[in-house]
């Protein structure tokens, strides 16, 4: 998130780490990049979403889950320091598929900015467990109890340019059995 002109922006966006940095990226024409760069205050949510928290009242419904919020400046990244935060991004996202995809060229790099955030200030936050009822709603007949989610992966889905024999690289393979059980 940033502000500009006093109006608020949360873009949605894939992310890597290196060390205490987290590494963003973007166009170098998006209005992220541009206020980022110029020295804006960002700050970087994430949030992973384990269960539905069910309860015998609408008021105690609750989410199960793990969040981190990071405050920080961001810094533009050049030349090899930005091709391995890229490298982390890509990586991040599906362990090993830098090893597996052509590396970022030179134009691309100059259509890109990569951006370090970091964590010096953070904040966690989690919630676990069953709902909390009140005393007097425990004996309500209603169902209650934590509806778990999960993140799966379906079948892979090869675009028109993949190679006839569709042979998975190693790192689709690896989240397959990791998410999907393959």
């Amino acid at each position: 998130g940033f502000v500009v002109d006093g109006a608020p922006f949360v873009i949605p966006m894939v992310y890597g780490r290196v060390e205490d940095r987290l590494m963003l990226h973007g166009s170098v024409a998006t209005r992220l990049a541009r206020t980022l760069d110029a020295g804006a205050p960002v700050c970087v949510t994430v949030t992973h979403l384990d269960g539905l928290v069910v309860a015998k009242s609408q008021f105690h419904h609750s989410a199960n889950y793990r969040s981190i919020v990071i405050l920080g400046n961001a810094r533009r990244l050049a030349d090899q320091e930005a091709e391995s935060a890229l490298e982390a991004i890509v990586d991040h996202a599906l362990p090993g598929r830098s090893l597996e995809a052509r590396p970022t060229n030179r134009v691309e790099l100059r259509q890109t900015m990569v951006l370090a955030v970091p964590i010096d200030e953070a904040s966690v936050k989690m919630r676990t467990g069953a709902p909390i009822d009140d005393e007097e709603d425990q004996s309500l007949e209603v169902w209650s109890g934590v509806l778990p989610l999960r993140t799966v992966v379906g079948e892979p889905q090869p675009d028109e340019f993949t190679p006839p024999d569709g042979s998975l690289p190693p790192s689709v393979t690896a989240v397959l059995q990791r998410l999907a059980g393959w």
